[in-house]
């Protein structure tokens, strides 16, 4: 099992919905961060995984060999139709957790083929494969007239699943943070890199804020939402307990990572914006691992909050606290 992937229950977090003792459950995005969490509880719950994926090996290493045996990865992706319809055959719900953060046109990796494209293509797999239940992986901040295209592209998704007939559910989380999560990685590269990052840089003023939910308690919503009925046509606002402002999750994740404040500097929007599409794309990514898009400097300027109690009073959780969870997994981070 992987060293960083942290898949240790934790009491009120445990999902023990009735169903079956073997329910065919379709996961797309399993390789991916928060997959890898929903895959694990899954598997706690007795539900039985079937994941496309175009490698996996790279989801089976995550998971402990009692445990693969319960997983049934089918090679594959979201833009082969056929592959997709035979992986959803004999499934009782499909959970869609395919997404970017940016863009990489080279690759054909666009927020509309992945965002957009990709929904349609799930949704028309279960029609055909004749699955009713959908649930979807969205982001706070999803809307129509959003300032970027990362969240107008995660609206239109959204708007495809609303309009499909299917019994949908859909998630918006805000920042999701765990201890192999990109986030906490770049966290971790920005507190240790030394003369390679000398400072921390946030756009404008950094007082916007947001609410880190633990990928966890995020996983734990998605699965418990499959044996909810009542849940069926809604869309739920996931967040921690903590709203901080950009300036404080910058200096929480220093403190605990390397036990120390780290000097700040903020960069205006307009310069950002301006870098973000001229001298960022051209930088080296050996000398600059993690870049930052215009998209990304347009959503740090807006508050990405919601009321969090709403999902916990639901899914009867309550959400971990950043800080806590943080320094606990700190040592984690990779």
């Amino acid at each position: 099992m992987s060293e960083a992937f942290d898949n240790q229950p934790r009491a009120d977090a445990v999902v023990t919905p009735p169903h079956p003792p073997v329910t065919k459950i379709l996961v797309t995005g399993a390789t991916g961060f928060v997959g890898g969490y929903v895959v694990g509880k899954l598997l706690e719950n007795d539900y039985l995984p079937v994941c496309p994926v175009r490698h996996p090996a790279r989801l089976m290493e995550k998971f402990s060999d009692q445990q693969r045996e319960r997983i049934l990865p089918i090679h594959g992706d979201l833009f082969d139709l056929p592959a997709l319809t035979r992986a959803a055959q004999d499934c009782t719900a499909a959970v869609h957790l395919v997404g970017i953060i940016d863009e990489n046109t080279a690759a054909c990796q666009t927020f509309e083929r992945i965002h957009v494209e990709a929904t349609r293509n799930m949704i028309e797999a279960c029609i055909r494969a004749g699955v009713r239940r959908y649930v979807h992986m969205s982001a706070l901040g999803a809307r129509p007239d959003a300032t970027n295209r990362y969240h107008r592209s995660k609206w239109l998704a959204e708007l495809a699943v609303r309009e499909s007939g299917l019994d949908w559910t859909i998630f918006r989380p805000s920042l999701i943070h765990g201890p192999d999560g990109e986030f906490m990685r770049m966290m971790k590269y920005f507190c240790t890199a030394g003369l390679r990052q000398p400072v921390m840089l946030y756009f404008g003023r950094g007082e916007t804020r947001l609410q880190p939910v633990y990928v966890r308690d995020v996983a734990a919503c998605f699965v418990k939402c499959l044996a909810m009925p009542e849940t069926v046509g809604q869309v739920y606002e996931l967040g921690g307990p903590e709203r901080l402002t950009w300036r404080q999750l910058y200096e929480v994740c220093s403190l605990s990572i390397i036990g120390r404040r780290k000097l700040k500097l903020p960069v205006h929007p307009a310069v950002a914006r301006l870098l973000a599409r001229t001298i960022v794309p051209l930088v080296p990514s050996m000398l600059m691992p993690y870049k930052f898009s215009v998209d990304q400097v347009l959503m740090s300027q807006e508050d990405n909050i919601c009321a969090q109690e709403t999902a916990e009073k639901v899914f009867d959780i309550h959400f971990a606290d950043f800080r806590e969870e943080l320094a606990r997994y700190a040592d984690l981070i990779g």
